[in-house]
């Protein structure tokens, strides 16, 4: 009994281990190929440019990888979580020149704390987190509605809350994912399907991360630079 406890811990232990490295290689990427584009002022505006065929490659990426999962090897997927990550640090390399680097090291920051303490609640918390799926899902819902009609009424009050309920949204999503994720892993998932899986959760929580980063980053940022 002892042993079959050890063990099922080992798999939780190293499906995890796969599913943080791979969010964090994602990252790493990102924040690389943000930083070397945003260096190089002709480079940023021709992606600055073609922004929206990024954003829309970045959709098709995400949606791509979401049903065709079960049928791609793992190496596939790979690949798709990798591209990901790239086409996010070339739109993200626009973000550094809008604001100042102490706005984008205090989100940064911020963001690292806060995904780590969700992340560790998310996975030793006993309570059954899997029926708030529904809740953030529309939670979710209503807060694209929000930013879409801020586009045309603005306003300081709604930015604020909009950024403030972002935040809070994905820290809850972060204990969600992560809950999810331990759950997938005890359920004895195991070899392609287990690869595959730490793959789809990294790129699940490197979404919850991102976003978080975001709206950080229009609290600690405001206007962008001045």
């Amino acid at each position: 009994m002892q042993m079959t406890a050890t063990r099922t811990q080992s798999v939780v232990r190293s499906f995890m281990n796969r599913t943080y490295s791979w969010m964090a290689a994602g990252l790493v990427l990102t924040a690389a190929i943000a930083y070397i584009t945003a260096s190089n002022e002709a480079l940023a505006y021709q992606v600055l440019s073609i922004r929206f065929p990024l954003l829309l490659i970045q959709l098709g990426v995400v949606f791509g990888m979401s049903f065709l999962l079960p049928r791609i090897s793992a190496g596939v997927a790979g690949l798709l979580f990798m591209l990901y990550a790239a086409i996010t640090g070339l739109t993200f390399s626009g973000l550094l020149m809008v604001y100042s680097q102490s706005a984008v090291y205090s989100a940064f920051a911020t963001t690292a704390v806060t995904f780590g303490a969700m992340s560790v609640l998310g996975y030793v918390i006993k309570r059954d987190l899997s029926g708030l799926g529904r809740f953030f899902l529309f939670a979710l819902i209503g807060l694209v509605v929000a930013m879409f009609v801020n586009i045309w009424i603005g306003g300081a009050a709604l930015n604020l809350a909009i950024s403030v309920v972002g935040v809070l949204l994905f820290a809850g999503l972060t204990a969600y994912d992560t809950q999810m994720l331990r759950n997938m892993a005890l359920s004895g998932i195991d070899g392609d399907s287990a690869e595959k899986g730490a793959i789809y959760g990294a790129l699940s929580l490197y979404l919850n991360f991102i976003n978080m980063f975001l709206f950080l980053l229009r609290l600690f940022g405001g206007g962008g630079r001045n």
